[in-house]
Order: structure tokens, then C-alpha cells, then sequence
């Protein structure tokens, strides 16, 4: 796969994950007690921080989608 992810997406990507991280496991917030909201931020932080590292979503492929000026 090639790169398709933009260093703004990429950006935002990784903000985004260690937000839904730090909520899921350490903000305390009353609604990340339940398992369902618990993990699926963490599911989902993980996953955004996996594609801002590797600048390859799957989803911008299957659209033919790309933020990245370079590629």
C-alpha cells in the first residue's frame, strides 16, 4: 500500500488517539467505567495512532482517497 495520509491528518490522527487513550484509561470520567465505551476508545485511539505512524489508512484506499501533496 502507499502512503496516503498528509502530516496535518497525521497530525490530528495522533492527537486524536492519545486523547480517546487518556480518556479511556485515565480521565476517570463516569462514562469510560463501562467496558463498551472503555475499550472501544482504546480500540479505536490504537488504531488511530497506527495509521498516523504508518501514514497508510485502509479506508482513504478502498475511496481513493489521499491528504498527502507528495504521493
Amino acid at each position: 500500500m502507499t502512503t496516503n495520509i498528509g502530516t496535518l491528518d497525521r497530525v490530528l490522527r495522533a492527537a486524536l488517539g492519545l486523547i480517546l487513550l487518556y480518556l479511556a484509561f485515565l480521565s476517570g470520567m463516569q462514562i469510560f467505567a463501562a467496558p463498551l465505551f472503555k475499550y472501544g476508545a482504546a480500540v479505536i485511539g490504537i488504531v488511530m495512532l497506527g495509521t498516523s505512524m504508518m501514514r497508510i489508512c485502509p479506508l482513504y484506499a478502498i475511496f481513493g482517497l489521499k491528504t498527502c501533496r507528495a504521493c
